[in-house]
């Protein structure tokens, strides 16, 4: 075994640092206070190449794969731009890894160019209001219309809308209670978003939330949004298949996010424990500061081995369900105890808006929710890898 990450992964690391350094804690809240996309920072890793870092180098991107986008996600989130993660999830996961791996040639043609280069710019519409994490139960329907389809439906919770140029939109085109096996008549579409909005197909409000407002997340109203036929990613009706290779990858990189946005926290944390003095020694000397803080930090160690091994896994094609699973379990409780504990170490200062913690509390809030329920992982672990019965 070998844990020493490959040269690749550790110039994307450097890489990515290196533009990340230009941009600080106050820069990033100053983008979360004014609901700002961070156009500059986005803009700088995208002329790095750093999101187009799994898009092969025929198509414009450095021909690598999920492990090193996850440290590049990491050490995003590890300078400081913890909500920073949505830029890996929504572009270089819901776009390019779907299409490098279930896109046509036409497809690939077409669109990774421009994703390689930080031109384009992707979202996923598949949680629905009535069918929230029970992703069987959807109900957007996508109905055939001569050589195009015509898709129906509303989701919510989709980030990224108001920036993307391309969604991958998740169907049944087999209803929930026709379909056999459940997972039948699935179809996922890539779907043109100025297009759909300028036909007034498609639209969007944002939903007012706690937190990570350096982009929207929003209801979809998808009213007979039309779609060429040369738009279905995969196969009609077989698109789950296609569907985990979308969810993996964004579990797998939920995790590196939440792994970098524990460290971001811890340094703002030690930072202030080393310099703030009381009874004359740093309050850092106080074990019962100190102790908590290495607790979480063994945490983040562990939670960055199996974000690195899922991903590794992912690379070479082999099962990664349980590995993403625990991954994403653990990264998103460490960002969230990591903020808790900065929180307490910094005391009342905490809560003003001199210091990052506020924010990167609300930030890492938001992990254990998304993009699954600790409650569904836990579940998952439960029953796939102890052998548990189900509760349903």
């Amino acid at each position: 075994m070998d844990f020493e990450l490959p040269e690749t992964a550790q110039a994307v690391r450097d890489g990515v640092a290196a533009v990340a350094a230009r941009y600080d804690n106050a820069y990033w809240s100053a983008c979360e206070e004014d609901h700002r996309f961070p156009t500059e920072a986005f803009d700088d890793l995208a002329a790095g190449g750093w999101f187009g870092i799994s898009i092969p180098e025929e198509y414009g991107g450095g021909g690598q794969g999920l492990l090193e986008l996850a440290v590049a996600n990491e050490t995003l989130c590890a300078s400081g731009g913890t909500a920073g993660t949505f830029f890996y999830i929504t572009t270089p996961g819901f776009g390019a890894m779907t299409l490098v791996r279930h896109g046509t040639e036409e497809q690939k043609q077409q669109i990774l160019p421009g994703l390689a280069a930080g031109q384009t710019q992707f979202c996923l519409a598949l949680t629905e209001p009535d069918a929230g994490s029970n992703a069987i139960e959807i109900s957007t329907s996508a109905r055939r219309d001569g050589d195009d389809w015509l898709i129906k439906g509303q989701k919510v919770w989709i980030s990224n809308v108001e920036n993307a140029d391309w969604m991958v939109a998740v169907t049944r085109t087999i209803p929930a209670a026709d379909a056999r096996p459940r997972t039948n008549g699935f179809t996922l579409f890539l779907v043109d978003v100025k297009q759909a909005l300028a036909a007034g197909t498609l639209s969007f409000t944002p939903i007012p939330k706690m937190g990570s407002n350096i982009l929207a997340s929003s209801q979809v109203f998808l009213d007979d949004v039309r779609v060429p036929a040369r738009n279905v990613i995969g196969e009609v009706d077989a698109g789950f298949a296609v569907l985990w290779d979308v969810l993996n990858p964004e579990r797998i990189l939920a995790a590196a996010g939440g792994v970098g946005a524990a460290e971001a926290a811890l340094d703002v944390a030690v930072a202030y424990a080393n310099e703030r003095q009381v009874f004359g020694r740093p309050i850092g000397a106080n074990q019962g500061l100190q102790f908590p803080l290495a607790q979480v930090k063994a945490k983040a160690e562990l939670g960055r081995l199996m974000t690195y091994k899922a991903a590794w896994l992912f690379d070479r094609g082999m099962p990664c369900g349980n590995e993403a699973n625990v991954a994403k379990l653990t990264g998103a409780q460490v960002a969230w105890e990591a903020a808790d504990q900065a929180f307490q170490t910094l005391g009342g200062m905490a809560y003003s808006k001199e210091y990052p913690i506020e924010r990167m509390f609300r930030d890492a809030r938001i992990g254990k929710n998304i993009p699954v329920s600790e409650q569904l992982v836990l579940a998952h672990i439960g029953t796939q890898m102890l052998g548990l019965p189900k509760s349903y």
